[in-house]
């Protein structure tokens, strides 16, 4: 540490644990540091120890309590040199003799410094850079001393100036920052002037040049701020069409129809528009104090053919509030709350491209300030031919943010699943549970995995084999999303790889293991292989799952009294998209037609008659054949009156 005051965080139930701190002095003789055990206060020399209690994580601070001066003469109690302190400190957490955590700090501090003379008022004026260059003399390069040749350098005194007076530097370099540019009519610095310079050329002051990047700004117009108001899509006579899917649901006031929705950074966005038939499952976190209500559920929705509908709306209240308040601090007798919304569920029935009804059941709760919230938001499309809920297969394709189906066709019970970590607490394996994997949605998840330091290597491999393979309880990946068990072609196998092992041995060291597979990868290959009712049809074609081995060495804490360690082992999912059909291969020879291509060519003779053709819509086709004829008449006529035995003929 460097400052004052350092952070840290202690995990796990702080019930029952005490916190100390001591001052770590090094052996006179080995320089180590000397063994600490669990006796001490919180309060250390000069140093303080805080902690702040919570639920599963504690906040531990480190504070200095001395000044930081530099001393004057006969002063106490300061700094005397610029390093201030260089001191070595220890935080231990036990819970009565057994050492829970052990936490090393390297104080080395400086005392603050102060400018001790007199601070001028004066600002350093610094010129509009749209009319006055900030360096006028670029080749002034040494402060307080004349540079040579350099004839705009004010250091320079006369006599100097004589000595070089004849070579100064020319151009930017030598001071001349805004010369005239061609396009002046006062300029004469082009070789060769044409005759139309004078009626085209500029009449501009130098204030306004070029090198310096910025002409007069004339009148200038407000921005717009931009919002989520879009134009619909209609025009006259034309009414909405529909929506399609991944389109953007709009409301009657042409604005996008928002819910809570999670970002790519894993942070929740109030105000993020719902795509049509793309169903979500989100969780937000928010206090009181930054809690903000959404779109007014008074607003009505474009069905899709310039139609509105109101939204049916049904409000509940929350018998279980344990499952939506994750955290809870010390309340006082007196605090805040107010009665705000815990969950909302929004049902899209659609036919075709367009909406019929939307249903929205909105659960509401008593939020106190202190609290944290888990809001969930889910959005579901129902096609109006479901029932029960239950969404029917009209479309036998997968559809984004769908459940990936497995089965193991290999047992008496075919039902199966492909699963993803979700971890929880501490990130632990053993506590860790499962989500399917959904279509279209890239994955990456993982969990940690404690090891002994006498760990056998086999069993660490097979140990983390079987935790890998229990995601994947399945042979087979459905191609459809109506796959039926009972025909083998409506599956694809699974495409399994083992792990590379190297067969690379350690000699009988503890606490090292090679070729450990400690990362899962899932790669799924898809297609769009046509559409149902103007939504894409989207099947697997192949699925393969492949191992990444790494070597796992422990990691020695301080002092090396653990002999457990961490392994993190990883899943991730990888979604790839190919062409349904290959594409043509490339062929060598390859015959260019560009001498009658009218794009490659500035004379184009296919369209010699263009405007006297049938293709021609500009105006009506009598018309261009008259214009066109009149046209062959006079070229006629001036062929004709251009020969000589004509002029002959009319003389006489």
């Amino acid at each position: 540490m460097s400052g004052s005051r350092v952070n840290s965080f202690f995990l796990g139930n702080s019930s029952g644990v005490n916190f100390f701190i001591i001052l770590s002095p090094r052996d006179a003789e080995t320089g180590k540091l000397q063994l600490a055990n669990c006796s001490g206060s919180k309060r250390a020399g000069d140093w303080n120890l805080d902690v702040t209690p919570g639920l599963n994580i504690s906040k531990v601070t480190v504070s200095l309590s001395r000044t930081l001066e530099l001393c004057l003469p006969n002063a106490t109690e300061c700094c005397p040199s610029p390093l201030c302190m260089v001191e070595t400190l220890q935080v231990l957490a036990c819970r009565g003799s057994v050492m829970l955590a052990q936490l090393l700090i390297q104080a080395e501090i400086f005392a603050n410094s102060s400018f001790a003379g007199n601070v001028s008022e004066n600002a350093t004026i610094i010129p509009n850079q749209a009319f006055k260059p900030l360096g006028s003399c670029p080749c002034n390069l040494t402060a307080g001393a004349c540079d040579i040749r350099c004839c705009c350098d004010l250091e320079c005194t006369p006599d100097l100036q004589q000595l070089f007076s004849a070579s100064c530097f020319t151009g930017v370099f030598g001071g001349d920052v805004n010369p005239p540019f061609d396009q002046l009519c006062s300029s004469q610095s082009m070789e060769y002037t044409p005759e139309w310079f004078p009626f085209l050329c500029v009449q501009s002051s130098l204030d306004n040049t070029p090198f310096l990047g910025y002409f007069y700004h004339g009148s200038t117009s407000t921005p717009k701020v931009p919002s989520f108001k879009i134009p619909l899509q209609t025009s006259p006579g034309k009414p909405f069409t529909g929506y399609r899917e991944g389109d953007p649901i709009i409301t009657e006031e042409d604005e996008y129809f928002t819910v809570p929705q999670q970002s790519m950074a894993g942070q929740c966005v109030g105000n993020a528009p719902v795509a049509y038939l793309h169903n979500f499952d989100v969780q937000c976190l928010t206090n009181l104090e930054s809690y903000k209500e959404g779109l007014p559920h008074d607003v009505r929705i474009n069905t899709g053919t310039a139609d509105f509908i109101q939204q049916n709306v049904v409000y509940r209240a929350i018998t279980d509030r344990g499952k939506f308040i994750t955290e809870s601090e010390n309340l006082a007798a007196e605090v805040l709350c107010q009665n705000v919304t815990f969950a909302e569920h929004y049902k899209f029935t659609w036919k075709d491209k367009n909406i019929e009804q939307i249903n929205v059941t909105i659960f509401l709760g008593s939020l106190c300030d202190g609290e944290i919230l888990t809001q969930r938001f889910t959005v579901k499309f129902l096609s109006l031919n479901s029932t029960d809920g239950e969404e029917l297969f009209e479309n036998p394709g997968y559809q984004a943010g769908k459940p990936v189906r497995a089965a193991n066709l290999n047992a008496s019970d075919p039902l199966g699943s492909l699963n993803i970590w979700q971890p929880a607490g501490r990130g632990l394996c053993a506590s860790a549970s499962y989500r399917p994997v959904l279509f279209g949605v890239d994955s990456y998840s993982g969990c940690i995995l404690e090891v002994d330091i006498n760990e056998d290597c086999s069993f660490l491999r097979g140990n983390v084999t079987e935790k890998l393979n229990a995601l994947i309880q399945a042979t087979h990946i459905g191609k459809r999303d109506n796959s039926s068990y009972s025909d083998l072609n409506d599956w694809v196998e699974i495409i399994r790889l083992d792990p590379f092992s190297s067969n690379v041995s350690t000699g009988g060291l503890k606490g090292i293991c090679p070729d450990i597979p400690a990362n899962l990868n899932i790669r799924i290959i898809f297609a769009k292989v046509g559409a149902v009712q103007g939504v894409p049809l989207q099947q697997i074609l192949a699925v393969q799952i492949s191992y990444s081995t790494v070597l796992w060495q422990f990691q020695c804490g301080i002092g090396c009294k653990n002999t457990l360690s961490i392994l993190p082992i990883t899943a991730s999912v990888q979604f790839i998209e190919v062409p349904a059909q290959p594409p043509l291969p490339v062929t060598r020879y390859h015959k260019i037609y560009a001498e009658f291509d009218c794009n490659q060519n500035e004379v184009c003779w296919p369209q010699l008659l263009y405007p006297v053709t049938r293709f021609y819509t500009g105006e009506p086709y009598s018309q261009s054949l008259a214009k066109g004829l009149f046209l062959a008449f006079l070229v006629l006529l001036a062929a004709i009156t251009s020969n000589p035995w004509f002029s002959k003929l009319w003389s006489r």
